[in-house]
């Protein structure tokens, strides 16, 4: 499994990759959606834009990376990282040539199709660094690897530094690590928001200055084509879902991200400053921030309408779409022929691909129940919001709490319609 040049034994291999694979597993924010790297000069495979880490592709593919961490030793002692230093836990460093070993002979392997790589800090940000760096640029320099590679920066290092991590990875990524800058200092006792947030500009700056320049010349070197990430601790820290949210709207307004990760709090520490020990958030939290930024993101909600001091929390029975709706009566039903996409957009059970094909469709006739059906508009959630051809359902401003009721007893296969009124067409 290990390259032939190098002189380290493969046992020693396997334990090393067992560490530092094991704790790279808490961080997220990893996809590479957005790339295109073609292979050329015979090199070693190419990204297309699929992405790594065992997550999804917009078409529903799988993908897969090598995600290691360089070494779990660290200089910092963050109360919620399971690498931090007064962690007493085994330790263990890759070389350089180790890691770019393992990357060539997984991918050879057809194991992986690209490497997510992040680092413990030992000695100080700039040496950790220049090693992320030093294997990227080996990968693609002397090994002519096309494939995917995702580094995280490490806050404090050099613009310089950044500048040629932005030059042969495809996505990069700074850890915000907490929602607020409160909560970072108390966990986080060597970390500061400035530090985070100054390399963030700084990619952002040069993305869209590199982004301008190859338009002019095309010969111009991509510069993070896949953009940037952040991940966010969740349930670490007393924080409400607004504060989280409104920390991820600014962070996609002021630097172009391209995700803001959100990572339930693993309960993996012991520290006395960690609070609720043992209890980790609900998964159907961190499902329903996604479900949010998803909504910040493609559907043209703010935050201030899904999230705000009268609502700080997400509603974990049901996403924050419906939720939305229910809360907004007057603005239902709406006529599925005559109404702006942007307003169909916010139909529960309607999503973008549908909402596209509606405004196509309705050119060449009127659509009706059926019509959207086929479509593939959701019409258990979605007839209680609409008018369409042939009739219009029960206008949900007589009884939202109802609508509410009838909707989870559907999806908990509940529902009986000989003990519920009946919500069909008029």
């Amino acid at each position: 499994m290990t390259a032939p040049h190098l002189p380290i034994s493969e046992t020693r291999i396997h334990e090393k990759l067992r560490i530092l694979s094991d704790a790279a597993k808490y961080d997220v924010s990893c996809a590479s959606s957005g790339s295109k790297r073609a292979n050329h000069n015979k090199g070693l495979g190419d990204a297309t834009g699929m992405g790594i880490c065992h997550t999804y592709t917009e078409d529903g593919r799988c993908v897969s990376l090598l995600k290691l961490l360089l070494t779990n030793h660290c200089i910092f002692d963050c109360a919620y990282c399971v690498s931090r230093k007064s962690n007493d836990i085994k330790r263990a460093a890759f070389t350089i040539e180790e890691v770019i070993g393992l990357t060539i002979n997984f991918y050879r392997r057809n194991y992986i199709e690209g490497l997510f790589l992040s680092s413990g800090i030992f000695k100080n940000a700039d040496v950790t660094m220049e090693r992320l760096v030093t294997i990227a640029k080996k990968l693609r320099t002397e090994h002519k690897f096309n494939g995917y590679i995702h580094l995280k920066t490490i806050p404090g290092a050099s613009e310089e530094l950044m500048q040629q991590a932005g030059l042969y990875a495809d996505r990069l990524s700074v850890n915000i690590e907490m929602p607020t800058e409160s909560a970072l200092k108390s966990l986080a006792p060597d970390k500061n928001m400035n530090d985070i947030l100054t390399p963030m500009s700084y990619l952002s700056e040069s993305i869209v200055n590199y982004t301008a320049e190859k338009k002019v010349i095309k010969t111009s070197p991509a510069f993070a084509p896949a953009g940037q990430s952040t991940q966010m601790v969740i349930g670490a820290t007393p924080e409400t879902d607004k504060d989280i949210l409104f920390t991820a709207s600014s962070l996609y307004k002021n630097y172009g991200l391209k995700r803001v990760y959100y990572s339930g709090y693993v309960p993996i520490s012991t520290d006395e400053r960690m609070p609720g020990i043992g209890t980790p958030p609900p998964v159907i939290r961190e499902h329903r921030l996604y479900q949010t930024d998803w909504l910040l993101r493609f559907y043209g909600f703010s935050v201030n309408e899904i999230v705000n001091d009268e609502h700080p929390l997400l509603d974990t029975d049901i996403d924050p779409k419906l939720s939305w709706a229910l809360r907004n009566p007057a603005v239902f039903p709406v006529d599925i022929n005559t109404a702006d996409y942007s307003l169909i957009l916010r139909v529960p059970g309607i999503g973008v691909s549908s909402a596209k094909k509606i405004t196509a469709a309705r050119r060449f006739g009127k659509l009706d129940a059926q019509q959207l059906s086929k479509i593939g508009v959701s019409m258990n959630r979605a007839k209680y919001f609409i008018i369409c051809q042939g009739g219009s359902f029960v206008n949900i401003g007589l009884q939202p709490q109802l609508i509410r009721h009838h909707i989870l007893s559907l999806s908990s296969g509940k529902f009986k319609s000989a003990h519920s009124p009946q919500l069909t067409l008029f």
